[in-house]
């Protein structure tokens, strides 16, 4: 079972888990202020949940390459929407700043 590193904790899932319901069902924080509430629920619209993702991981599909080629994402930041992304070995997740989580300072890292 892969194993998941996301603010400071340790999770193992499924190969082929969805990266979102894994963080969200183990209390780890996607989403930055009012992004909470209004979100897209996982359909790879609103782009809140990007994050950056280390490890082994699906490509990226259609939903999420658009999503990060609008502003504010930038399709050069090494990115990916959780809601887009299956977890298919052991990964590491880092969230950072902004409403999308398009922004320069980290929120939470790996460890912690």
């Amino acid at each position: 079972m892969p194993k998941l590193l996301a603010q400071g904790q340790t999770i193992e899932c499924h190969s082929g888990a969805n990266l979102r319901k894994v963080l969200l069902e183990n209390g780890i924080d996607l989403y930055n202020g009012g992004a909470r509430l209004i979100n897209c629920r996982g359909i790879g619209s609103c782009g809140t949940c990007a994050v950056k993702v280390e490890g082994e991981v699906s490509a990226a599909n259609w939903r999420d390459q658009t999503r990060r080629s609008l502003p504010p994402h930038s399709p050069t930041k090494n990115l990916r929407l959780a809601c887009q992304t299956q977890v298919l070995g052991d990964v590491k997740v880092t969230k950072f700043d902004g409403f999308w989580g398009q922004g320069s300072q980290v929120v939470w890292q790996p460890e912690g």
